[in-house]
């Protein structure tokens, strides 16, 4: 019973590798730490640029910002630009067989979609035409399209 067999040495040298690594991590940390040091030392500033450093900035750079001029979320609607209900555009494509097609808004040049539906009458790539937008869950869509001269 007072032998040990070569499984058990080798779990013991393993057992005393693992204990060996982990001594020598804690004093690595040790000897690592940041504990101690002065404020200054820790603080990061940010420069005009955005980029970080460990400098303060210069007071002499300093802009003073209105805070009520900071807008945060999405503007408010009567901030938006206002844009007549009744659009010119020209018909860029339009599949009659599938029911659909796009429109190219003249004043934003925006490509906006029509659907069939919408349609006063039918309408082909190139015609002018005159529509209202709608906005809906997939984004701008025409109605009440009218096809012009």
């Amino acid at each position: 019973m007072g032998q040990e067999t070569f499984g058990k040495k080798e779990r013991e040298k393993k057992k005393q590798k693992k204990k060996q690594d982990k001594e020598e991590k804690k004093t690595e940390r040790k000897s690592n730490n940041d504990k101690g040091k002065s404020l200054d030392a820790m603080m990061v500033y940010i420069d005009e640029n955005g980029n970080f450093t460990d400098t303060p900035p210069d007071p002499k750079k300093k802009r003073e910002i209105d805070a009520s001029s900071i807008q945060i979320g999405i503007p408010k609607l009567e901030d938006r630009e206002v844009i007549s209900a009744v659009r010119n555009g020209v018909v860029k494509f339009f599949d009659g067989a599938k029911g659909y097609g796009f429109i190219n808004d003249n004043a934003t040049n925006e490509s906006v979609f029509v659907h069939i539906n919408n349609l006063s009458a039918p309408i082909d790539k190139g015609d002018k035409v005159t529509f209202e937008i709608e906005h809906t869950q997939r984004g701008l869509s025409a109605i009440k399209v009218v096809k012009v001269g």
